[in-house]
């Protein structure tokens, strides 16, 4: 969606909201005024004769939406240059006209939303409607934009009240006009018990991250390039830029860094006292900056390559390229939902076709049972007159006889009447001939009986093939769908499978931790039972250097044969001192005993190496 189908959206409802009485046209004087204002917010020079040297052909009516669409591209929108004006002024100008007539809300409900937060959702609405006239926009991108205010607003989308929305009779299923969706909004299904602060903020966040084109913003530390030192700055990043503020009120702007495809962003390790840092090199800088945890170092170094791809792509936004996308998917989804259903008229035809088939088939049996009861009719019916012929042939040889035998004498009187019997049984030959033709042409009859027979078992054959590839059909069809069940069981089977090797992973972990806590617990005690021993051991040196100090003058001897020059200094290796130091530990268990005497040992080895050097002297 280029820039000048962004404006027309906006256009439209301008143009449509000076047509009071919804004829279609728009009188001189309110476009004069329109033109007008539009080159104003557009930063674009305004002819004030242009609009009458265009429709000077015209009569002084109206002017139709059609009529005005040469005069708009060629005198304005033709000279519009991208980047010299805020498309944000043109929306309000617009959204300020359509508002007046079509914008009527209840000032006193506390479900209503600020004007400002309608007009950021009218914004919304223009981006993510279809480029139709009038402007809806499609359920699909409804549910999407809910879903991201909601998701601002950290709340759970309820799509049962959606669903209910669409279900109604006076929205339509292909999509809703803005002033119905601004009346879902300020209804408060949406934000029923959510102070509106927390909606104006997430409809601004929303409207910032879609129609702003602001991929993330948020604080971020940054070193200084010249005095090399930290601050905090406010960070927006764009498709084409990465800018940064003092503040998030976003006045005083410290910098813009350029995006391209020659810029890459990289993880650096923690310094300088700063961590999850990572840095945004360019052809001339490298800049370095530190967000507050690493979740926010990913989602900043995710979006900024995102925004380096769409630059390198030639992509000037990424809510525009997701918009296409989601069309893309919803014209896909409807070839797909438009292919089912012509399979599923393919196969209400066939199915039509067989019972069709099957009905003729049912037609054909009940010919043919008919016509069975009618030539079983007609056998009765000749086999009756048959018979009754053949009463009649036998009543009427008992009577020849009967007259042979009473007439055998009068023979030659009645000549003539056997000359009639003899005619008259011609005559009933006659007869048997003719039932002997009948005969024929039942016979016939019964043989096209059989063909007809044939015919039918060749058309249930025919029946019964169409059966049996419709079985296989079906056979493929659960073949397939076990093949799929056994495909989840085995998927299933291998995420048990780790699931239970990260349980025997987490309990030997366990063990471990289990094993190094005995283990700083025999450390703990190793370190008292040292200390005790490095206690004793000082005791000691007390007790020898006491036993060490030299006699002075006036002190009692301990004998009269003993003098200084027969006392020696005990050693480490001297056996009294070690029987001393046995019987001053005998309530210890033994390996303390060993520890300690080892430990001791050492130490006076080292206090009586001092003494040897002259520390402690003798006289």
């Amino acid at each position: 969606m280029d820039l000048r189908s962004e404006l027309l959206k906006s256009i439209w409802y301008g143009f449509t909201a000076l047509d009071l009485e919804k004829s279609g046209k728009v009188s001189k004087s309110q476009l004069k005024v329109l033109s007008h204002n539009l080159c104003t917010v557009l930063c674009i020079p305004h002819d004030p004769v242009a609009l009458e040297e265009h429709f000077r052909d015209d009569d002084d009516g109206p002017v139709s939406s059609q009529g005005y669409m040469p005069y708009l591209n060629k005198y304005i929108l033709d000279k519009v240059i991208e980047g010299s004006f805020t498309k944000e002024n043109v929306d309000e100008l617009c959204w300020t006209l359509t508002a007046k007539k079509n914008y009527q809300t209840d000032k006193t409900s506390s479900t209503v939303l600020p004007e400002r937060d309608a007009f950021r959702l009218w914004c919304l609405f223009n981006f993510l409607s279809e480029d139709k006239y009038p402007l809806v926009m499609v359920p699909d991108e409804v549910e999407y934009l809910l879903k991201k205010i909601c998701m601002s607003m950290s709340i759970e989308f309820n799509c049962v009240e959606l669903e209910d929305f669409f279900s109604q009779d006076s929205v339509q299923q292909s999509g809703i006009t803005v002033w119905v969706f601004l009346g879902m909004m300020n209804s408060g299904k949406l934000n029923k018990g959510i102070d509106k602060s927390i909606t104006s903020m997430a409809i601004e966040e929303v409207y910032r991250e879609i129609v702003g084109d602001v991929l993330k913003e948020g604080y971020l530390w940054k070193k200084g390039q010249l005095r090399r030192n930290w601050k905090e700055r406010w960070f927006t990043l764009r498709p084409s830029n990465l800018s940064y503020y003092t503040g998030e009120d976003r006045k005083d702007c410290q910098g813009n860094i350029v995006l391209d495809g020659n810029c890459c962003v990289e993880m650096v390790p923690d310094r300088d006292g700063k961590r999850c840092m990572f840095c945004l090199k360019t052809l001339s800088k490298t800049y370095e900056m530190s967000a507050s945890d690493t979740k926010q170092r990913t989602e900043w170094t995710t979006a900024i390559q995102t925004a380096i791809r769409l630059h390198v792509e030639g992509k000037t936004s990424l809510h525009k390229d997701l918009k296409l996308k989601r069309r893309e998917q919803r014209e896909q989804r409807e070839k797909r939902q438009q292919s089912k259903e012509e399979e599923l008229q393919r196969l209400r035809a066939l199915q039509e076709e067989r019972e069709r088939k099957l009905a003729e088939l049912d037609l054909l049996k009940e010919a043919q049972k008919q016509a069975q009861a009618l030539l079983e009719q007609d056998e009765q019916r000749r086999r009756q007159q048959h018979e009754q012929l053949q009463r009649a042939l036998e009543v009427q040889l008992q009577e020849a006889e009967e007259a042979r035998v009473s007439m055998q004498a009068e023979m030659a009187l009645k000549e003539e009447e056997a000359e009639r019997q003899r005619k008259r049984i011609q005559e009933l030959e006659e007869m048997q001939k003719r039932l002997e033709e009948a005969l024929q042409l039942e016979i016939k009859a019964r043989r096209d009986e059989e063909a007809f027979r044939y015919a039918q078992a060749g058309l249930l054959a025919e029946e019964e093939e169409k059966m049996k590839a419709l079985m296989c059909l079906q056979e493929e069809q659960e073949e397939y769908i076990l093949k799929t069940q056994r495909e989840k069981q085995e998927l299933k089977q291998e995420m048990e499978v780790k699931s239970r090797s990260l349980e025997e992973a987490q309990r030997q972990l366990e063990e471990v931790r289990a094993n190094r806590h005995r283990v700083d617990q025999d450390v703990v005690a190793a370190q008292r039972k040292l200390r005790q021993a490095s206690t004793n051991v000082k005791h000691w040196n007390v007790q020898m250097n006491r036993l060490m100090r030299p006699i002075g003058p006036g002190e009692k001897r301990p004998s009269l044969g003993s003098s200084f020059s027969s006392f020696q200094m005990p050693t480490q290796r001297d056996p009294g001192l070690r029987l001393r130091r046995k019987s001053g530990s005998e309530d210890q268990d033994e390996e303390s005993k060993e520890n300690v005497d080892n430990t001791a040992g050492c130490d006076l080895e080292k206090r009586h190496s001092h003494a040897s050097n002259g520390d402690m002297d003798i006289p």
